[in-house]
């Protein structure tokens, strides 16, 4: 299984490898003992690639303890990030998923945010996707009733994975598509109810009340609903989505991410300031355009992909 994703997080996270291991093996080839600065240099490799400010500081506090340690003859490139994967290793378990699985009895109701142009309604036609490959009912809410056009994509995908779908005019009241959605769904005996929303601002206090909102409804509905809060993140916004993942989690309080974008970015780095920083597990990562390339993430092969990609 490690297999199969660790082929996939190497396609994907190639720009990353080279901005941040790639730039790291050419210190330590210039470097070979590690000096001081070399350390400086590294750190700043992982900052600009996104690993985070308190991150970077404790690897490279660690690094700098182990050098302190007496002289070692294994200190070559090797030793330097075996060192550096066991520390982000550890710091991505500490918040390790566990993977979506739709409970056996009623609807999983699973409620989906994001910004603006993050991935968040192509991130749900993928997961109405898988969820259908496994022979699950699906139902889709377009509760973005904001935009027509999210309406229209979101039916597109629910003709691509044979999904049913539960949609009102523009304009009308995201709670009330949530509610009928939700009913819809009970009484078709559906396993799994993705609900779309309207892309926001983080700041937008208006929209996010909106979200508050359907998360009401839905708990009144079912109770526990939603099951899942997942938050869509553009992985190419980097530290940005550290300030979005950290008010959407104050606000609705988020149970895992989706990190879209992955593959067309540098700065994969970020998911680990955001694993640090908040505490929140990256659910998935998003590394294609086709409806398959939505992957569980895994800590050991999103790290053993940025050194061992070659």
């Amino acid at each position: 299984m490690l297999g199969n994703f660790l082929e996939k997080f190497k396609r994907g996270l190639s720009k990353t490898r080279e901005g941040l291991t790639g730039k790291i093996s050419e210190v330590l080839r210039r470097k070979p003992e590690l000096d001081e600065e070399a350390l400086e240099e590294i750190e700043e490799i992982l900052i600009r690639a996104d690993v985070g400010v308190n991150a970077t500081l404790r690897i490279i506090d660690r690094l700098r303890e182990r050098l302190q340690e007496g002289p070692a003859p294994e200190r070559t490139e090797d030793w330097v990030r075996a060192l550096l994967e066991d520390e982000l290793l550890e710091i991505l378990r500490a918040v390790r998923s566990p993977n979506l699985k739709p409970s056996r009895t009623g609807p999983h109701v699973i409620l989906v945010a994001g910004v603006n142009g993050s991935g968040k309604t192509t991130t749900i036609g993928k997961l109405a996707c898988r969820y259908g490959a496994r022979g699950k009912r699906v139902l889709l809410a377009a509760c973005d009733t904001f935009r027509a056009a999210a309406i229209d994509q979101l039916s597109i995908w629910s003709e691509r994975s044979g999904a049913d779908i539960v949609r009102h005019r523009p304009g009308a009241d995201a709670a009330s598509v949530a509610f009928d959605a939700l009913a819809a769904a009970r009484s078709r005996d559906v396993d799994v109810v993705l609900i779309d929303t309207a892309g926001r601002l983080h700041t937008s206090i208006n929209l996010m009340e909106e979200l508050k909102k359907i998360r009401r409804v839905l708990g009144k509905c079912l109770p526990d609903a939603p099951h899942e809060t997942l938050l869509v993140l553009d992985a190419t916004t980097g530290q940005n989505a550290v300030a979005q993942a950290r008010q959407f989690h104050a606000d609705i309080g988020i149970t895992g991410l989706v990190l879209a974008k992955l593959d067309g970015t540098a700065r994969g780095g970020i998911v680990i300031a955001i694993a640090d920083e908040l505490g929140l597990p990256v659910s998935m990562v998003g590394m294609g355009e086709g409806r398959d390339d939505l992957s569980d993430f895994e800590p050991e092969a999103f790290v053993a992909a940025l050194f061992k990609g070659d």
